[in-house]
């Protein structure tokens, strides 16, 4: 039997913190886990070291580090009838699999980020390849994904230096479906000015349990294992799966942790019944990461829902309203409707064997 998922509000001290304002401090110590074991590290860039230039609707972000330099640039879309001061904004990590007319209608411009450029995921021989690579080393620590999450900070960085693109950089959302929700939690995770994260049908590396869907592949699931999803493509450090493969109970953290890391920001969670996404796992993860919003007294801040009878990326139209009350009360501003949400139309979470804690009440 697997051990249990860690409890997030145990600092590496021993002592559980009890008040709001030491999350901050437990959250640095989780962040830095996931670096030196999953991810890799993502560099800390000065904000004098970017700049950036906006022209017909394109932005150009300038990157000066580690002695090279790097540009790459992104399409902003304003909606149709947007007034012109600063508006909020969507990046899609690769494309933007929602119902892109709930951002329209509520006056939020869409971006996508070209992922594959800044950090290669063609198998596992792309390793090292990209316009971050080409910066910092073709041996770097740092995942794909890592290299991604850079790029979206970096997007802020120059938002927050050009306001002629007439973007509100406090209004900053992200989102990515499969290997490309991956990449959008990894960005919400790892910086702290993107308001809104939401990653759709990220599965393992994503809103999935390592620990479940093992379990689950350990008793005939058809669901993708930490081993298998670290030889797949570059998405984690290159000594992640020879490290945790064979031993992922060893891993001191799992995704519940790297969800929570989002937190007290907002975080909506859209997963499909696919079993290999991990039906179970990527519920039960949900389940047990909500209690980190509950103990910092915002519940309604993290919302987790699994689908089922839809294709994959495929946003249901019974999500609509999900997505919309989350838009409007956490990116746009303003919106009043229930967000408290936890969803698995099916799934199982066994929180009995899978979470050994209960949410303090942090004051």
């Amino acid at each position: 039997m697997f051990d249990t998922h860690h409890d997030p509000f145990l600092s590496l001290s021993g002592s559980r913190i009890t008040k709001k304002s030491e999350w901050a401090c437990r959250r640095a110590e989780i962040k830095s886990q996931v670096e030196t074991y999953e991810s890799g590290s993502k560099p800390v860039v000065s904000k004098d070291n970017v700049t950036g230039q906006f022209s017909a609707n394109r932005l150009t972000v300038n990157v000066n580090d580690a002695g090279k330099s790097a540009s790459f640039s992104i399409n902003i879309s304003r909606p149709s009838g947007a007034p012109a001061g600063p508006i909020p904004l969507v990046i899609g990590i690769g494309g933007n699999n929602l119902d892109t007319s709930v951002f329209t209608q509520n006056g939020v411009a869409m971006a996508t980020f070209d992922n594959n450029a800044m950090g290669a995921q063609n198998g596992g021989g792309s390793r090292g390849t990209g316009t971050f690579y080409n910066l910092y080393g073709s041996n770097h620590s740092a995942s794909s994904m890592i290299a991604w999450a850079w790029g979206v900070s970096r997007i802020i960085d120059a938002l927050e230096k050009t306001p002629g693109a007439n973007i509100d950089p406090k209004r900053i959302a992200v989102t990515g479906c499969s290997r490309n929700g991956k990449g959008a939690l990894t960005a919400g995770a790892f910086d702290e000015r993107i308001v809104l994260t939401i990653p759709q049908e990220s599965g393992a590396g994503g809103s999935a349990s390592w620990r479940v869907s093992q379990a689950g592949a350990n008793a005939g699931e058809n669901v993708q294992t930490l081993s298998s999803a670290a030889s797949e493509q570059p998405w984690f450090r290159a000594n992640f799966g020879s490290t945790f493969g064979n031993r992922v109970t060893s891993l001191p953290f799992d995704h519940h942790m790297v969800m929570g890391l989002v937190a007290p920001r907002a975080l909506l969670v859209i997963d499909n019944r696919i079993d290999w996404l991990g039906i179970n796992s990527t519920f039960t993860a949900g389940s047990i990461a909500q209690q980190i919003w509950k103990g910092l007294g915002v519940p309604d801040k993290m919302g987790y829902w699994q689908t089922a009878a839809h294709a994959h990326c495929a946003f249901p139209s019974s999500q609509r309203a999900a997505l919309d009350a989350y838009v409007k009360k956490f990116l746009v501003g303003g919106g009043t409707a229930d967000t408290n949400l936890l969803k698995g139309d099916g799934a199982t979470a066994d929180l009995n064997r899978w979470m050994k804690w209960t949410a303090p009440t942090l004051q």
